[in-house]
């Protein structure tokens, strides 16, 4: 059965005002990423992300399910037995591939409080020994696992990457309506880093004429750093066609003199050109080398490590 009649099927469990919850069946949990990815495996435990990030690029993949991205989220879909998927799959990744949790759709967004795949997963990480892993997200609810991420990196090789944008709550209200505020954010950080966790902070995307001025990026930057964020990522914004047909009007609606010169950029290509990535790559190196920061996470060996190699992190851009 194809994913579009699966969630077709897929029986209503709950509703709020605006969101619907659904289980889904999943005939696989891990998916395998394309060669130039820094992971070779991402996993994304459910389908569908409520905290409606106007610049959300992954609003694509509920399309595979023949509905309109704009129900990205407010049709949320868990996968259903994803513990006992993981636990058959892992027998057949190896220990030196990099797993990455979190790419598509966040993994403590408010459904993760009714149905706990995160939690699950991190159960069976916690008996592994020998992996690499990443953890993305925007949220607070993190810190709910924080005696479980310990034990998971005690074994294997853990990074946790916060996405923070701005620290204006305002402007967080606008393009992140149902995320968690960015002081919230920061002291996620602050408790995960006090319990002795790899942490740093993604300002991702950066938005031109919005977020990428290097006052707007230096005062993240050192808030980050004071909250004990380990490394600083970069990321420039990309609009699939999809997330385009929401941030679009979206940037009419609340940056009207900005938004011509978005449309006249996207119309030719999802992604912004060479020359700004690069200024912006020297701008935000820069503000890394003013308050010490790493581009990627900082390289440790678990206490319960198994195998002789030295465990190497990698960055997430």
């Amino acid at each position: 059965m194809g994913i579009a009649r699966l969630a077709a099927a897929s029986e209503l469990l709950e509703a709020k005002s605006r969101v619907q919850y659904f289980e889904i069946p999943s005939r696989s949990l891990l998916n395998r990423t394309k060669p130039h990815m820094p992971f070779k495996w991402t996993i994304n435990p459910y389908r569908g992300c409520e905290f409606g990030c106007k610049y959300c690029y992954a609003r694509y993949t509920h399309e595979f399910m023949e509905m309109d991205g704009q129900d990205f989220e407010d049709k949320i879909y868990a996968k259903s037995a994803a513990a006992h998927l993981l636990r058959q799959e892992l027998a057949r990744v190896d220990r030196k591939d990099q797993i990455a949790i979190g790419t598509a759709t966040d993994p403590y967004q408010p459904a993760e409080r009714r149905f706990g795949c995160t939690r699950s997963l991190l159960e069976v990480f916690a008996r592994e020994r020998g992996r690499h892993l990443s953890l993305i997200t925007k949220s607070d609810l993190i810190v709910r696992d924080i005696d479980l991420l310990r034990e998971v990196a005690r074994g294997n090789v853990l990074s946790i990457h916060l996405t923070i944008t701005t620290l204006d709550a305002r402007l967080a209200r606008l393009m992140e309506p149902r995320a968690p505020r960015p002081d919230l954010r920061l002291d996620a950080v602050r408790r995960l880093t006090g319990a002795g966790l790899v942490v740093g902070v993604n300002p991702n995307p950066i938005m031109p004429l919005i977020t990428d001025s290097e006052r707007h990026l230096d005062r993240l930057a050192k808030a980050c750093r004071d909250a004990g964020s380990q490394y600083f990522g970069g990321g420039a914004l990309f609009l699939m066609p999809c997330a385009q047909k929401v941030f679009l009007p979206f940037l009419e609606q609340h940056f009207p003199r900005i938004a011509p010169h978005y449309r006249e950029q996207f119309e030719k290509s999802p992604y912004l050109s060479k020359s700004y990535k690069e200024t912006l790559r020297l701008r935000v190196q820069k503000i890394r080398d003013r308050y010490g920061f790493r581009t990627g996470p900082v390289d440790y060996r678990p206490e319960l490590w198994e195998g002789d190699e030295q465990p190497t992190l990698f960055p997430l851009q």
